[in-house]
């Protein structure tokens, strides 16, 4: 097994071994579940940039009330994320394109409140290069769907294998204006793989995930649910924000690539539960990472979870 594989084996294995002990003892048990996959093709029907994610989150804690703890570790998210970012032409990149780069993250976050500001911290770790093996996942995907696979060379150049240890941290308040309209400004600063400071807004209209529990994904800033106590119905949700980027590992100052002054992104969404099952779906638009990008994108993100 190579380094990054012994690593990551290594620590799910510990976390595995450790929330059972905790849920035997009646203290801790797995209170929620959410996931998001985001797509370029389902945004603008293209395939390359922020191309390709998948993330998942395993909630731990006490008894679910509909609101957050006050302590800090009494509410514990396991999150694991694979993606896969690629220049525009993965057959032959232009000059000054982006190199391929496939990343996996795994994830330990804490989440609190106190005195109505809403708090988010989490250590991770990111592997990079080809030891994620998402080069050769893309290659079979697209081989399997008949679509031109990224070529011997633009795998070659691909953002070379490294484990990152790194941060996050978002603090937020919710601001509600009746029943079914809130907003949420927060502010968010990340280290390790990229070091940026961001600051946004959320909006809901509708009172689906009042007393849900949200996790933002670092792609494209959707809200995800992993804790749901909505009985039903629909909510709108749409955000902006904007990040000053110190840092990015995946877009190197050595290869000549030189970051934007800022990053934006802007999503909308349309969440809905039944019965039985529930969904949703949103767009988010991703402003330029590098100077040399060829042009803004749209990425698509989606998640169903059907019962029949």
């Amino acid at each position: 097994m190579n380094h990054f594989g012994a690593i990551l084996k290594a620590a799910c294995v510990s976390i595995a071994a450790f929330l059972p002990s905790l849920a035997s003892s009646g203290e801790i048990v797995q209170l929620g579940y959410g996931r998001l996959i985001n797509n370029d093709f389902l945004g603008d029907l293209k395939d390359r940039g922020q191309t390709g994610s998948y993330v998942a989150s395993r909630i731990y804690g006490e008894a679910w009330a509909g609101k957050l703890p006050s302590r800090f570790g009494e509410f514990l998210e396991f999150r694991l994320q694979a993606d896969i970012k690629s220049p525009d032409n993965l057959v032959n990149p232009a000059p000054g394109d982006r190199p391929f780069a496939g990343s996996v993250t795994a994830g330990l976050h804490t989440h609190f409140q106190r005195a109505h500001l809403e708090y988010s911290l989490g250590a991770e770790l990111v592997a990079t290069g080809p030891q994620t093996r998402l080069d050769q996942f893309q290659t079979a995907l697209h081989d399997g769907i008949g679509v031109a696979p990224p070529s011997l060379a633009t795998r070659n150049a691909q953002i070379g294998n490294k484990i990152y240890p790194g941060g996050v941290v978002e603090v937020g308040r919710t601001f509600s204006f009746g029943e079914r309209a809130h907003l949420r400004p927060f502010v968010e600063a990340r280290a390790g793989v990229e070091m940026l400071a961001r600051v946004g807004v959320d909006f809901e209209f509708g009172e689906l995930t009042g007393n849900d529990l949200m996790v933002r994904d670092g792609i494209t800033g959707q809200r995800y649910r992993t804790i749901l106590l909505g009985e039903g119905g629909v909510s709108f949700v749409m955000g902006v924000d904007t990040a000053i980027v110190a840092q990015s590992e995946y877009l190197p100052t050595s290869l000549g690539f030189t970051l934007t002054d800022h990053r934006d992104r802007a999503r909308a969404g349309l969440i809905w539960q039944g019965k039985t099952s529930h969904g949703f779906f949103g767009v988010t638009y991703l402003g330029r990472e590098y100077t040399s990008q060829a042009s803004e994108q749209v990425v698509g993100s989606i998640r169903l979870a059907l019962k029949f």
